[in-house]
C-alpha cells in the first residue's frame, strides 16, 4: 500500500496542508472535504486511489486544520475556494484532475467545471447532489421555506453565535456531529432539529450512547484535537458566503456541467431532506451516474469506505484525462 506524505502548498494567497500519495505525473485526483472535517476524512480513500495508479491530493481546505485561516469572512467565497484547489494542480504541473468532494467539498467541485472548465476531467460528489442555481439568494429562500422553524444554515449566518456554541466544547461538538445526526427516516429527531426555539445547533443533536462502529475514539480524537486548536469559525465562514456566492455568479445562470459526473449518497443522509437528487438534469448535460447506498448516513466515505472506493474506482476507469 502506498505511503502518504504531508506537505504545505502555497496557492492563491494561502497555505494549504496537503496529504499526498501516488506517483507524480500520474492522473490527479483531488479530494475535497466538507464541514466540519479535514483531509483526514479521506484516510480510507487516499491509499486505495494511489495504489490504483492515481496521484492523490487531499488538502485541509482554507479555514481548517493545518491550512491558512484568513480573518475576513469574505475570504471564504466560492471563487477563492475553487482557486485554492486549482493552485494544487499548478503546484504538481497537472492540466486537469478528477475532483471528488464531500458535503461542502461537493459544492465546491460542482462549481469547478463552471468556473474552471479547462481544469476538470470529471467530478464525483458525495452526499450533495448537483442543483440548479436558485432564483433568489439562498438565505432568502431558506427563510421563506422554514419560516419560524430552526434551520442550521440560517443559524450559522450571524458571526460569533454558532462559533461560541461549537467552539465552547469541541469534543461535544464532534461527538454529536459524528454520532448524533438523525437519519433521514428518524422523524422525531428531525422534528427536534427543525423545531422553533432558542436552542443552538449542537443542542439539537442527541448525545450518542456510543460511537458508531465506523469510527474509533482515536479517530474521533484526531478531529477533536484539531478543532480544539483551530476552532470552527473558518468552516462557518463558508456558510456566511452563500448569498455572496450567489450574487457573484450571475453569469452561471443556465450554465451546464458537461464533464462526466457522479453522485454517491446514503439513503439515510439527513442532508437529502433539503437537497433533492432529482434535479441533476437541470444542471448536468454530460454523462451522469447516481449511486445510492442503502442505510448510509452523511459521513459516507468514512461509514462505507469499501463501497465508496469501489464506486470511485469504477467511475475513474471511464475518465479521459
Amino acid at each position: 500500500m502506498r505511503v502518504s506524505t504531508e506537505r504545505l502548498v502555497d496557492t492563491n494567497g494561502v497555505r494549504l496542508r496537503v496529504i499526498e500519495a501516488g506517483d507524480p505525473g500520474a492522473p490527479v485526483v483531488v479530494l475535497a472535504h466538507g464541514f466540519p472535517e479535514l483531509a483526514y476524512s479521506w484516510r480510507h480513500q487516499i491509499p486505495v486511489l494511489a495504489d490504483a495508479g492515481y496521484h492523490v491530493l487531499a488538502p485541509d481546505q482554507r479555514g481548517y486544520g493545518g491550512s491558512s485561516c484568513p480573518d475576513a469572512i469574505g475570504a471564504y467565497n466560492i471563487h477563492e475556494l475553487t482557486a485554492d484547489l486549482v493552485g494544487l494542480l499548478d503546484d504538481v504541473g497537472a492540466k486537469r484532475a478528477v475532483w471528488v468532494g464531500h458535503d461542502w467539498g461537493a459544492i465546491v467541485l460542482w462549481n469547478m467545471p463552471l468556473l474552471h472548465p479547462d481544469r476538470v476531467a470529471a467530478v464525483a460528489a458525495l452526499s450533495v447532489p448537483p442543483l440548479p442555481r436558485p432564483r433568489k439568494p439562498p438565505m432568502e429562500a431558506f427563510r421563506r421555506k422554514f419560516g419560524e422553524n430552526f434551520f442550521y444554515m440560517l443559524y450559522f449566518q450571524e458571526p460569533g453565535v454558532a462559533d461560541a456554541e461549537l467552539n465552547g466544547d469541541p469534543a461535544r461538538t464532534m461527538r454529536r456531529m459524528i454520532g448524533g445526526q438523525p437519519a433521514l427516516s428518524d422523524q422525531s429527531a428531525a422534528m427536534r432539529m427543525f423545531a422553533p426555539g432558542p436552542e443552538g445547533f449542537i443542542d439539537r443533536l442527541r448525545e450518542p450512547d456510543e460511537l458508531p462502529d465506523w469510527i474509533s475514539q482515536d479517530e474521533l480524537d484526531h478531529y477533536i484535537n484539531e478543532f480544539s486548536r483551530t476552532g470552527f469559525t473558518g468552516g462557518l465562514n463558508w456558510y456566511r458566503n452563500m448569498d455572496h456566492n450567489w450574487e457573484t455568479t450571475a453569469e452561471l445562470a443556465g450554465a451546464m456541467i458537461t464533464v462526466p459526473s457522479l453522485l454517491i449518497a446514503g439513503t439515510a443522509d439527513p442532508v437529502l431532506a433539503f437537497t433533492p437528487t432529482d434535479r441533476a438534469a437541470q444542471v448536468v448535460a454530460g454523462p451522469y451516474q447516481q449511486v445510492m447506498i442503502e442505510g448510509a448516513g452523511h459521513w459516507l466515505q468514512q461509514e462505507r469506505p469499501d463501497l465508496v472506493n469501489a464506486t470511485l474506482l469504477e467511475f475513474l476507469k471511464g475518465v479521459e484525462w
